[in-house]
């Protein structure tokens, strides 16, 4: 029994299959995934420097923000450069430690993105429901700790579901059927008892999920009361205005979330699953910058400044 243990742990190496089944869709996917991935950078750095550079902009709305946009930064670089590497070349292979060590960053990433998500609702119901206190309310000790603690719960919850599947022994080949190490195609690997990892899986995907959707949805109810009992329709167009990215934010990135976990595990939806995993690793962080800085009259002033004195230097 040990010894046939040690043999099956012997993997040390995991193939990906990526989208060889579709060889005609793999050039067009690398230019789009590279293209996709370099706006997703040039936006989400543009957002923290923006941030940085625009006094208007120190608010704890967009302190929040800046995180978010260092949040999908590290999700994307996680998958996306795996991702373009096995779209052209023939060796499409990654460690067991690479395998885990992406694993890791990418759960952390998406569990801490979506308790962000949820303390930025809260952050629109302190400004829509106590707008007067809202800068003793939301003070820079609570914002802190709101970021740190969603660092904390996304990195804990990352090493307990990490180290559950390094318990794990993994038969050969070793064949992934997916671009990169999502646990669901991790799991489909293993060749021992993995019903532990599952539950632990499952028990921290409903606490995590359930808590920052109670959280995002008790906020927007009581947004929702207090802009119905408002009486101008300007300071009802300025909550509402003030709300509508965040909403979009977040019904994007919970929508993909139970689209990719609410497709049936059969060999007909594999297709389906890598494609909403694309959108969710590569279209996402791309699309919160664009969701925020477009609605945003401080940001887009700042932006012109930014291009127009670069454009000013480089004539000089």
């Amino acid at each position: 029994m040990v010894y046939e243990k040690i043999n099956q742990s012997s993997v040390t190496t995991f193939i990906l299959v990526g989208f060889t089944d579709y060889p005609h869709l793999q050039a067009p996917l690398f230019l789009m995934v590279m293209a996709i991935y370099t706006v997703t950078l040039v936006g989400n750095i543009g957002i923290i420097v923006v941030r940085r550079i625009n006094p208007k902009l120190h608010t704890p709305m967009y302190f929040f923000l800046s995180h978010l946009s260092f949040l999908d930064i590290c999700y994307s670089s996680v998958f996306t450069p795996k991702l373009l590497e096995i779209l052209v070349v023939e060796q499409r292979t990654i460690s067991l430690k690479g395998c885990m060590v992406q694993f890791f960053f990418g759960c952390a990433c998406v569990i801490t993105e979506m308790f962000m998500l949820a303390v930025m609702a809260y952050d629109r119901f302190v400004a829509v429901c106590n707008p007067l206190l809202y800068t003793v309310a939301m003070s820079h000790q609570l914002c802190a700790f709101l970021v740190a603690g969603s660092y904390m719960w996304g990195g804990l919850c990352a090493v307990i579901i990490t180290y559950t599947l390094t318990a794990l022994y993994y038969c050969e080949p070793g064949i992934i059927d997916h671009f990169g190490c999502e646990y669901s195609a991790i799991i489909s690997v293993s060749c021992s008892d993995s019903s532990f990892s599952q539950m632990a899986c499952l028990v921290i995907s409903i606490l995590s999920e359930g808590s920052s959707l109670l959280i995002t949805m008790a906020s927007y109810v009581f947004i929702v009361f207090t802009i119905i009992k408002m009486p101008s329709k300007g300071g009802l167009r300025k909550a509402f205005s003030t709300c509508t990215s965040h909403l979009t934010a977040i019904s994007i990135f919970h929508g993909i979330i139970l689209l990719l976990y609410c497709v049936p595990n059969a060999n007909s939806s594999r297709f389906l699953v890598k494609v909403a995993t694309v959108l969710y690793t590569v279209l996402i962080p791309m699309l919160n910058p664009l969701i925020y800085s477009l609605r945003n009259k401080d940001v887009k002033e700042t932006v012109k400044r930014l291009l127009s004195s670069k454009f000013h230097s480089h004539s000089i």
